[in-house]
């Protein structure tokens, strides 16, 4: 059961929720007024290093063999 705690699967789950909730976060704050210009540009690049770490376990879960 702990293994399943740390899979590559589950932590590609808890990456994509955690990326969508960021894009919540990230429309709701873009839309307010005033605008605070870096909590946004925190948000974009941890939404960002959350897009890599998918890109990353994906390709681990699936990796590309030649054809």
């Amino acid at each position: 059961m702990d293994s399943n705690l740390h899979s590559l699967a589950r932590q590609l789950i808890e990456c994509r929720i955690e990326h969508a909730d960021l894009d919540a976060t990230i429309d709701r704050l873009a839309d307010a007024v005033p605008t605070d210009e870096l909590l946004l540009r925190r948000l974009k690049k941890r939404r960002l290093a959350l897009r890599d770490r998918i890109e990353r376990i994906e390709r681990e879960l699936d990796p590309q063999e030649p054809a």
